[in-house]
């Protein structure tokens, strides 16, 4: 069984997903890194030089193998959800957590995020709040529906983010 983390950009899936990782005694891969260096281009490189739509093809398919994997904490691109067979890969081998932010929130770690300019391209010509409103707005459902329990990471330390995860992962051990 692995654990897959959604959430938009900035919402903790890496930061949370590499303690879990230790606290579980799994191994902790970010599917956004290994789609790097893969295409041995930054994620804005390659959708400046290939587009979203190669981005989103590539990303697919290391869903599909990091799916074929056990035992594994996986922060996900944040728009992985967009795309029904990543949700079903997900969904048969592990448990879902979508890890939520206020658009407030996300605003601040991306501006303290020395990382944004590489992993994290504009999605859009707006304003960075105006853009995360947007984009959450339109994704909401996808995480919704992806999701096996969610978590708001806004107030909590990493810490307190994976002790919840951990928490809840055993109530949804039992439900299935």
């Amino acid at each position: 069984m692995n654990i897959y983390l959604i959430g938009y950009r900035c919402t903790g899936k890496s930061s949370v997903g590499k303690l879990l990782a230790a606290k579980l005694d799994m191994k902790f891969t970010d599917a956004d890194t290994e789609l790097v260096n893969l295409s041995k281009r930054s994620i804005s490189e390659l959708v400046e030089t290939s587009g979203w739509d190669e981005f989103r093809r590539i990303e697919k398919n290391i869903i599909r193998e990091i799916s074929a994997l056990e035992k594994l904490v996986v922060a996900t691109g944040g728009g992985a959800v967009l795309d029904g067979d990543n949700v079903e890969c997900m969904k048969k081998t592990g448990i879902v957590v979508w890890l939520k932010a206020t658009s407030q929130t996300i605003s601040e770690r991306i501006k303290k995020d020395c990382d944004t300019k590489d992993f994290r391209p504009a999605l859009s010509a707006k304003g960075t709040i105006d853009e995360i409103d947007e984009i959450l707005s339109a994704r909401k459902r996808f995480y919704e529906e992806a999701m096996d329990f969610y978590i708001d990471t806004d107030d909590l330390d990493i810490s307190d983010v994976c002790r919840d995860i951990m928490n809840l992962i055993e109530t949804v051990k039992e439900k299935r």
